[in-house]
């Protein structure tokens, strides 16, 4: 399974983008914000790296664990709705505001039995800076 995360707003508090399964899209993801002058949190890196499925110490159940990315430990997609609810990781929702994303809990559950098989990558693609937006 490969995941793509393409960046596609950012605003001072987070990143909105669209996650993508083998190409086809899925949901809009929140990220925290791209501005690293404030310290973390902020999103990670640009770039493509491996998942694993592990059980979150965070969230007491099984996440998918973005592995590998330089300067950033325990990087996680899970629920949440607000850029306050990440502090690096990706949030998954079926709607989308500025600095929000909804039904994340539903959406969710709609991913995890989607990863089950195979090995998971995934990319995080910054296309809006990619295009000279802000």
């Amino acid at each position: 399974m490969n995941i793509t995360v393409e960046r596609k707003w950012f605003t001072p508090h987070s990143t909105v983008g669209e996650m993508r399964l083998d190409g086809a899209f899925f949901c809009f993801t929140l990220e925290p914000r791209a501005d690293q002058t404030q310290g973390k949190p902020y999103c990670i890196p640009a770039g493509q790296y491996p998942v694993t499925l592990a059980m979150s110490a965070r969230f007491q159940m099984i996440t998918p664990h973005v592995m590998d990315v330089p300067g950033f430990s325990e990087i996680e997609i899970h629920p949440g709705n607000f850029p306050k609810d990440t502090e690096g990781c990706c949030l998954v929702g079926s709607v989308r505001d500025v600095d929000f994303v909804g039904n994340s809990r539903a959406t969710f559950s709609k991913l995890m039995p989607l990863l089950q098989a195979g090995p998971i990558t995934i990319s995080y693609v910054d296309a809006a800076l990619a295009a000279g937006k802000p």
